[in-house]
């Protein structure tokens, strides 16, 4: 407990009181002293995590949690070891980040015992939506109805206060009024919506709220805790209100929780933003965030293919600080809930090119939202279509659809981290036009349900864009698994092998060296290596090392027999 004291005291000190310390000393150790299930330390070239809702899948009069669990042990438990289920908690708006109790489960998805059941199958990785809440929330109702202990609960301000400093990242109104039960209005911060509230992070009283939220996740197996929109928790007007000292401190301070509580469970930030600022949450490597998401990864993919240059992949990539001490590690992942993040691009492409792959994919069919800026201009922050969608046009076939899009998954399955796949890539998801028109915002067309039975008579159809993507996935995935050159912390280097492929090394020669090859262009290519017989791991033939040809879009791994 005594480094957990010690960060409290540089964030709050002698603010955060000496009654305040023994409530949270008993939160911690009580809660350490429930925790049964041991975790495994670290990561293994064997973990692949599953993005996706709990009621992704749905049958009628059933919990959507049991659904699942039946069609992932069918289909998915042999490829995905960790499930991600985004906030499966009572929400309000927002596909479930508006949450109404951190502690319970949406009635519509199940209950604990179904997450239980879901985890003899498999780790699970747990949203903790640290950074606000609903604004239905008995929290913020109590606020309004003025109960004393929710009182500085949330950050109230005059109008006036000038917040020009203040980091947007949507087009909305950062402050919004509410009236209390007194009938006073009050200005209440509001980073994303005004359904959803920002805590005040300021006040010890809340620290210790989220500290028992988090303790319950715990209790309730989670191995993977992520800090959703953890950039904008603490919060200091005439600052940009993002990245503060206090909020790294924050994290810190859950990572040591969880050290002391339930030793081995990772933590990972959620910070869609320039990539020197991303990677700051990685600490020292022992101190912070276990894991990062790598967020320029998906968009700096579709940029070459879309380009068919991987010059930009490849001078990002490699100068990555190379992990490899197994305290640190990046969470690499294609695809998400949200649309894909242009910010993460700002730095290592210019703001002209940017605007010209948004135009291009605008005009084919995505959806584009937006940011203010400081100065009242605007940016288009993130691109709105499934991946699938995002890296061909419409007019193309679905054999070329479908090989861009696994030369995408095969780098990103060959990238040093644990690789994550969200479920529509899982299922060869389209753009769901009619789910933006029924639900009224742009990310819905990434976020298609669907009914069980619909879902399987789909996937039967073997010659079908879903049922191949499924089995293309799988197969990927199973040779990743059985090699070790692929853990999350083997050795790394790429580099431009002809113009518009990749090579990537993993490995090391003690133990097993891959080549991965990827031809980003639509043209066939043929390259020579070292003199000597290769085995491709995709199709297990043999391979001469001196007149490797390489179909467009392709992508090989390659042991050196």
């Amino acid at each position: 407990m005594e480094k957990i004291i010690e960060i409290i005291h540089r964030i709050y000190g002698d603010k955060f009181t000496a009654s305040h310390v023994d409530k949270l000393r008993c939160s911690v150790l009580e809660g350490a002293g429930r925790i049964i299930a041991r975790r495994h330390s670290g990561w293994r070239e064997s973990d692949v995590v599953l993005i996706t809702y709990a009621d992704q899948f749905s049958r009628v009069n059933e919990k959507t949690l049991k659904t699942f669990n039946r069609f992932y042990k069918k289909h998915l438990n042999a490829s995905f070891s960790v499930v991600h289920f985004l906030p499966f908690y009572p929400w309000s708006s927002d596909d479930g980040f508006s949450v109404k109790n951190y502690v319970q489960i949406d009635t519509r998805y199940g209950d604990w015992k179904d997450v239980a059941e879901i985890k003899k199958s498999c780790r699970l990785m747990f949203d903790f939506v640290c950074n606000h809440i609903s604004a239905q929330s008995d929290w913020f109702q109590g606020y309004l109805q003025g109960r004393p202990e929710y009182q500085d609960f949330f950050i109230a301000l005059d109008p006036a206060t000038d917040l020009s400093a203040v980091t947007r990242p949507r087009a909305l109104p950062l402050l919004t009024p509410f009236t209390l039960a007194s009938g006073e209005v009050k200005f209440i911060w509001t980073t994303f919506s005004p359904d959803q509230v920002d805590l005040n992070f300021a006040n010890p009283n809340v620290l210790l709220a989220m500290v028992d939220v988090l303790m319950q996740y715990l209790e309730r197996g989670a191995d993977y805790i992520r800090l959703d929109a953890v950039g904008f928790m603490w919060k200091t007007p005439g600052t940009s209100c993002i990245h503060l000292e206090n909020t790294h401190q924050l994290v810190k301070l859950f990572r040591a929780i969880v050290d002391v509580a339930a030793p081995g469970t990772l933590i990972i930030t959620e910070t869609n933003v320039p990539h020197k600022d991303n990677v700051s949450y990685l600490g020292k490597g022992d101190d912070e965030a276990h894991m990062v998401y790598q967020f320029p990864l998906p968009p700096l993919v579709l940029h070459a293919i879309r380009t068919q240059s991987v010059t930009t992949l490849r001078q990002w990539a490699s100068v990555l600080p190379m992990r490899g001490n197994g305290k640190t590690t990046w969470f690499n992942f294609l695809a998400s809930h949200d649309g894909i993040g242009l910010n993460p691009l700002r730095g290592i492409i210019d703001e002209p090119e940017i605007v010209a792959l948004v135009d291009t994919l605008e005009k084919e069919g995505a959806k584009v939202n937006w940011k203010n800026n400081p100065d009242g201009s605007r940016s288009p922050y993130e691109l709105n279509a499934t991946y699938m969608d995002a890296l061909t046009p419409p007019s193309w076939s679905d054999d070329e659809r479908l090989a861009r899009f696994i030369l995408a998954h095969a780098l990103l399955l060959t990238f040093p981290g644990v690789p994550a796949v969200y479920i529509q890539s899982v299922l060869g998801g389209r753009n769901d036009y009619d789910g933006v028109k029924r639900l009224g915002y742009n990310r819905a067309i990434n976020r298609q349900k669907y009914d069980e039975d619909e879902i399987e008579n789909l996937l039967a159809a073997p010659n079908s864009l879903r049922a191949r993507t499924l089995e293309a996935l799988t197969h990927l995935i199973a040779v990743r698994q059985r090699h070790r050159a692929f853990h999350p912390d083997s050795h790394f280097c790429i580099t431009e092998k002809c113009n518009g492929v990749l090579e990537i090394i993993r490995g090391n020669a003690q133990d097993e060296i891959i080549i991965a090859l990827f031809n980003f262009t639509e043209r066939s290519q043929t390259l020579s290596l070292d003199e000597g017989c290769y085995q491709d791991l995709f199709s297990e033939k043999l391979v001469d090392g001196e007149a490797i040809t390489l179909r467009p879009w392709q992508s090989v791994w390659l042991c050196n027999n």
